[in-house]
Parts: structure tokens; sequence; C-alpha cells
């Protein structure tokens, strides 16, 4: 039975893969281009389904690069777009997110993390949904750790994407996007949807590139009569292609700083246990999950262990961390892949406090008895 069969219920039994269809359907997306690979082909199937029944339209493309461009042009068009992948195929994307970017065009990517070249579970892309688009940039990264986070996420990437016209990602894992778990199906009017500002002047008035107060300008959409050039090489705040260096500079100072200005409003986490904890485990996506367990048993043997769970990875909060590091004698981070993040973790501290990284490289994710090692070390 399909959600869209099923409107009087409150809970359904979904995939991870379909949670984000819905998801992203409640927060009005309209528009999905994409390419299969696995773990993330469920997505674009169901959506196939899910866009014709509310007037939307999918398109499956030739290729990641078609893909993103494709939702670009929609996005452009005044349509809330989305497109997924699984790490290989976020690659190809690349060059499209750089455009995005550059010409501050919502939309959101999904990125079903997976083992190079395997099935297999991995948290592995934390650094490349941040860094691989070229330039100066900053990226807006939701990790959930459940399929109804995987839901609720899903449309809190569309609100802040269409807040600060920038591509956000919603960065899923293998182990999320095939699991089934309850999800609570909220009534749309319960729901909160941000729709991106559109210009309060006459065409011959607009200036495309003008951010207001809070850096974000008005965006108008293709056929209304608004001409604007969109292009990944410097221009000023009308659009127009320039050499002068200095309007660059503010160009980009404002596109990042839209994000960076606004890091307490972005930047969502969870605490447990934190109040009175000596150890610190920060974690992030279904690492989280073993992570809350190992605290509890932690906890049990009574050791002052909490935990913080990190749900928007990036932008990265440097005060938040270093708040943690000052009232802790250590800190563990579990991560699925070589130790990246805890990287950034240890940078933050600034030696306040031992970081200990526990990396798991295997296919899957740690147990709590792991993490509890960790935590006894």
């Amino acid at each position: 039975m399909t959600f869209a069969e099923n409107k009087n219920s409150s809970y359904q039994f979904m995939l991870g893969n379909h949670a984000i269809v819905e998801g992203a359907i409640a927060a009005g997306c309209r528009y999905f281009a994409g390419y299969p690979i696995t773990p993330a082909s469920e997505i674009s199937e169901r959506i196939s389904d899910r866009l014709p029944e509310v007037g939307g339209k999918f398109i499956q493309m030739e290729d990641e690069l078609g893909s993103i461009y494709s939702v670009i042009g929609a996005s452009l068009a005044g349509v809330k777009s989305m497109t997924a992948t699984a790490s290989a195929g976020y690659d190809y994307m690349q060059e499209g997110i750089e455009f995005a970017v550059a010409t501050e065009t919502p939309l959101v990517i999904v990125d079903v993390m997976r083992l190079r070249g395997a099935e297999q579970a991995t948290q592995a892309d934390i650094m490349q949904v941040r860094w691989a688009a070229a330039g100066d940039h900053e990226m807006i990264v939701l990790a959930p750790s459940s399929v109804q986070e995987l839901f609720d996420y899903t449309i809190e990437a569309f609100n802040l994407s269409e807040t600060y016209r920038n591509p956000v990602v919603v960065l899923s894992e293998m182990t999320l996007s095939l699991m089934r778990e309850r999800v609570k199906i909220r009534d749309p009017s319960q729901i909160r949807i941000v729709n991106r500002k559109h210009p309060k002047v006459s065409p011959e008035e607009f200036i495309p590139f003008l951010g207001e107060p809070d850096g974000v300008p008005p965006m108008a959409k293709f056929g209304e009569g608004y001409n604007v050039l969109y292009t990944i090489n410097p221009h000023d705040k009308r659009g127009m292609i320039t050499g002068d260096m200095e309007e660059y500079d503010q160009l980009y100072k404002r596109i990042t700083g839209k994000i960076t200005r606004s890091i307490n409003d972005i930047v969502k986490y969870q605490t447990y246990y934190l109040d009175d904890a000596d150890i610190a485990v920060i974690a992030y996506g279904s690492e989280s999950r073993s992570a809350l367990e190992a605290v509890r048993k932690a906890r049990e043997e009574g050791i002052k262990a909490g935990l913080l769970k990190l749900v928007t990875v990036w932008p990265f909060h440097e005060a938040l961390i270093r708040s943690v590091a000052e009232r802790v004698k250590k800190i563990v981070v579990p991560e699925m892949n070589l130790g990246r993040y805890v990287n950034e973790i240890e940078r933050a501290s600034e030696c306040k406090t031992k970081v200990l990284s526990l990396p798991l490289n295997k296919g899957r994710m740690h147990t709590s008895g792991e993490i509890l090692h960790g935590i006894k070390m």
C-alpha cells in the first residue's frame, strides 16, 4: 500500500529510500532527474511512480552529470527539484554542484554511501560531500540515522535549500536506505514548508544577485520576464560576467557568508547524557545508533559517558565541538571509514582534551560493544 492510497494512516512500515521520496514530495518536490545506481535505485523507482500522482515530472537521464544539470534547470524554472545517487555517482556531479553554488540554485542531492564498487556500508563520503566541488563554497549536509529521519530531514533539506539558495545534501548510507522501519507521516498541515523568496520589483528594477540583509537574494524564475544570466564565471550583482576581481571577491564572501553567518540556525544536533559526562562520544548517521547503546551500557557500569549526535555534519560547528571538548576528559569518534571527520573534531578541540578515533572500514557499523571498548580505553 502506498502513501497515496493510505492518507488516513499515521504510521507506515517503510523502506529508507521510499521514506526519502515521501519526504521530498511532502516538501513540495515536483521534479526528479537521476540515473540508476545501487543502493539508491529504489529512490528513482519509487519517485517515478509518485511524482505523476502529484503533478510532478520524472526523467531518467543518461548519466549523473546530465542529472544534476537537469535538476538545476528545473530549479531555475521555479520547481523544487532533487536527484539521488550513490558515492561514485556523486563524483560525476561535481561540475554541476559547482555551477549550482555559483548561481545560487536551490536543489537537493541524496548520496547513499557505499563502499567503492561494492554494496556494503560506509561513511567514506563524509569529506567528499563537503570539499569535492571546485572553488570557494559552503555545503549544507544532513546525516540522518533512521528511516524516520530520512523522511524528516529530506523535508528539512528542501527548506534549507530554499532558504539559503544553496545545494543541500542528504547523506544516507546503504545501511539506512535499505532498512525498513516504522515512519510517522505527519499531516501536511503540521509540516513546515519553506519556499524561496521571489522578486517584489519589476524586471527592469530587479538586481538578481543583490543579497538582502540575510545575504540571500530573491530568485526570479524563467518565463516571467526577468532576464537573468546564470553563469559560473565571475559576475556582478546583475549577473553579467566581469573581470573585476574586487567584485568577484565580494560575491563569494556573500555566497559563503550567507551560510557561515547562519550556522546556529542551520546546524542541528542531539545530546544524550552530556550534562555530567566525563567522556563524550561524537557520532553521525547510523553510527550514532550503536553509540547511544554504548553510552547507556557505560552508564550502567558507572562510567559517565554521553553522546553528541550530529545531524548537520556540514557546515562544521567549531564552537559546538569546542564547548564539548572543554567539559570532558575524552572524546571518542566512531566512523565507518579510516578516520575522516575525527580530524575536524580534533582540530576544533584545540588540544583541550584527548580525541580517540575509532575507524572501521569493513563494510559494517560498529557494534555497541566496540564503541564501549573505546569509551573504556
